[in-house]
């Protein structure tokens, strides 16, 4: 992947919040990240396979149900990504 396809993908927004719902929720099954993400199943399966082409995600097999889980690096740029939108919403002006 290249800079423009990496800035493609994190400067939007389901698949940063996808990131983060699997940081808050630890280990959860795809359907789940879907709806919490509210994004159909198969672009979060999309998603997936990119963060885990990227080392972001590992999968977990129990039984017939795939759990996904953070890599360390997932971790970390779930957070950096945490601490750049609070740093937004510090910035953004108060409604009236």
């Amino acid at each position: 992947m290249t800079i423009n396809d990496l800035e493609e993908l994190f400067l939007r927004k389901k698949p940063v919040r996808l990131l983060l719902n699997i940081k808050l929720g630890g280990t959860k099954y795809v359907s789940i990240l879907a709806k919490e993400t509210d994004c159909t199943y198969s672009h979060t399966v999309k998603l997936l396979e990119l963060f885990q082409n990227l080392g972001l995600v590992t999968f977990e097999k129990s039984g017939r149900i795939k759990f996904v889980k953070l890599s360390a690096e997932g971790t970390e740029l779930a957070g950096d990504f945490e601490n750049v939108l609070r740093k937004f919403a510090k910035l953004k002006p108060k409604k009236k």
